[in-house]
């Protein structure tokens, strides 16, 4: 089965991301459908001195997303654009997953449209790959989903346990709620509801990890909501290229510092690759009813090849009725979301605050004065 390649989606289209489809044919023998402008795609092959073949496909589409483009307008306004059409080839049956590096949230909404979700999922989660110790982790939810409900966190989970096990290669993936703090008593009502949820899952579920963990290798799938997940993924972004940089300075400083990178630059090169995004490709989008692969938008071919490189990963191991299966075998204690406490833990003290005042009320003083100062 094909991988359709939105062709004119992304900062550097269509160069980088035929070319980056190119290598993907010919390094993993993954055959691609090139979508998008026609000419276009012929003018970048015949410059990279290839032409079409049976492992490379090209499908016509005359309208382009633009990367600043509303989601409404791409998809009310664009009914052939690239993005559309290569969703639509996977809708169709004749692409078994579709990679893009164009505007994700129209990536998203039309996925949403085109596909519908699997049976069981209410939202889709955007999964990404995280550096640690020992490997990459899975980080979801990456922005798909500012706000969430406790039977999310669930879905979330079940879908980056499926993901982690058969594409990332963990055998049994440890699954943690990210929180601030370990304790139970931590967190927010959503996270203590979607961490006494989880517990009866079947699942190997460590409980809360906190921001410290995301790196340490003590969790192999980190369950967040989109906000929160999307500003911890930025956070290390921002981090993994101020210390890129720190170590460049370091290195540049005097001659002995030079003669220092020479002696451990293979080392600093494997550490630049377990920090490098084009290394991962692209972010599955999981819980739509055919695969999707969100690429960043400045993606270059390296990442566009793995990003296909994951599509066809996912699509081999046929992650989307693996997760059905497993959200179906959820014990129904699982998917009942218990009452929240909060709520009568505040009553409660509002009353005995109340009590307090009526039991040491001087009849001579007005009760509303007495509640305002002690309430």
């Amino acid at each position: 089965m094909f991988i359709a390649v939105d062709a004119m989606g992304g900062d550097h289209a269509p160069g980088a991301i035929v070319e980056g489809a190119l290598q993907a044919v010919e390094e993993h023998q993954i055959p691609v459908l090139l979508v998008g402008d026609e000419e276009s795609i012929r003018r970048e092959l015949e410059r990279l001195g290839k032409q079409e073949s049976e492992s490379l496909m090209v499908r016509h589409a005359t309208e382009r997303i633009e990367m600043g483009e509303s989601p409404i307008s791409a998809i009310r306004g664009k009914p052939d654009s690239s993005m559309r059409v290569a969703l639509q080839l996977v809708k169709s049956g004749e692409a078994s997953a579709v990679v893009s590096a164009g505007n994700s949230g129209a990536m998203l909404a039309l996925a949403v449209t085109l596909l519908g979700t699997l049976k069981g999922v209410d939202r889709p989660a955007i999964v990404t790959a995280i550096p640690a110790l020992g490997g990459r982790r899975c980080l979801l939810e990456a922005g798909a989903n500012t706000e969430c409900k406790p039977l999310h966190f669930v879905q979330f989970a079940i879908m980056g346990e499926v993901y982690a096990h058969w594409v990332r290669g963990i055998a049994s993936p440890r699954v943690g709620v990210l929180s601030n703090g370990e304790e139970d008593s931590k967190g927010t009502d959503l996270t203590r509801l979607a961490h006494a949820m989880l517990k009866k899952a079947h699942l190997n579920y460590i409980g809360y990890v906190e921001g410290r963990d995301l790196n340490n290798g003590k969790v192999d799938v980190i369950v967040t909501d989109g906000f929160t997940g999307n500003v911890a993924l930025k956070t290390l972004e921002g981090f993994a290229h101020f210390f890129q940089g720190q170590l460049r300075t370091l290195f540049m400083a005097s001659w002995k510092s030079k003669l220092s990178y020479l002696l451990i630059r293979n080392a600093l090169t494997d550490l630049r690759a377990s920090l490098d995004p084009s290394e991962v490709g692209g972010a599955p989008l999981l819980g739509t009813d055919g695969l999707a692969i969100i690429a960043h938008g400045a993606s270059s071919p390296k990442a566009i090849k793995n990003a296909i490189r994951v599509a066809e990963e996912a699509s081999r191991q046929d992650i989307n009725r693996k997760i059905v299966e497993s959200l179906q075998a959820l014990p129904e204690a699982a998917l009942t979301v218990p009452e929240s406490k909060s709520g009568r833990r505040l009553w409660a003290s509002l009353r005995e605050r109340f009590r307090h005042v009526r039991e040491s009320h001087d009849p001579s003083e007005p009760m509303a004065e007495e509640v305002k100062k002690k309430v």
